[in-house]
């Protein structure tokens, strides 16, 4: 509901919910930023991007054939092929970005690891929903690899992890710098939280402003 984006979307794939829009709300990447999404599935948060911030380009990577193919069509559908492209393709490749190439990172990973949880039958599925594919480490650690010195990387997680997320950004140089909890209402406990790091960034984490979904 911004800008009059148009999304298509296959219920037997992963579709987007609350923690997307928020993510690409809660980045704030420099004008004219050369943006990464990585596991970008459909494509919603380069879609949203483009009516937040002011970048340069934004580059969309995902792994699954069929959830890269709904992306492109997705950038087609509304005129954005000048300002987004999607790439299929591992993050863990090394082939496919240089290092010290992109000013910021948003990353909505799969939230729980591998043997955690009920697996779903379906591949699509759980490759979006556990660590099949990629680990937080693989993401963190590939992210320090391709951002520029100063660089920032913001995620979406559950709050469960929180203590992993911030040692894994430090573990790869990436200085947690930005930090804000998300409630489905006012006196519940945070149900995902959004973390922002910056490459060699110097210490200090400042936390935002709660979120909470819904009102009383």
């Amino acid at each position: 509901q911004i800008n009059n984006l148009k999304i298509m979307q296959d219920p037997s794939l992963f579709c987007f919910g609350t923690d997307s829009v928020l993510l690409a709300n809660f980045a704030k990447p420099n004008k004219n930023a050369l943006i990464l999404d990585i596991g970008t599935g459909n494509g919603i948060i380069p879609l949203l991007l483009t009516a937040k911030v002011y970048a340069k380009k934004i580059i969309g990577i995902e792994i699954q054939k069929r959830s890269y193919s709904l992306a492109k069509k997705n950038v087609a559908l509304n005129s954005l092929d000048e300002l987004i492209e999607i790439i299929e393709g591992d993050i863990n490749d090394n082939t496919i970005f240089k290092g010290n190439t992109f000013d910021y990172i948003t990353c909505n990973p799969p939230y729980k690891p591998l043997g955690g949880g009920i697996i779903n039958p379906d591949d699509a599925l759980k490759i979006a929903r556990h660590e099949v594919l990629c680990t937080l480490s693989d993401i963190v650690r590939q992210s320090s690899r391709i951002l520029k010195p100063s660089g920032k990387l913001s995620m979406v997680h559950k709050p469960e992890r929180m203590a992993e997320l911030i040692y894994t950004f430090k573990e790869y140089g990436i200085e947690p710098k930005r930090i804000q909890t998300v409630s489905s209402k006012e006196g519940l406990p945070p149900c995902l939280i959004l973390l922002e790091g910056s490459k060699g960034g110097n210490p200090g984490l400042k936390f935002e402003k709660p979120i909470f979904i819904y009102d009383n």
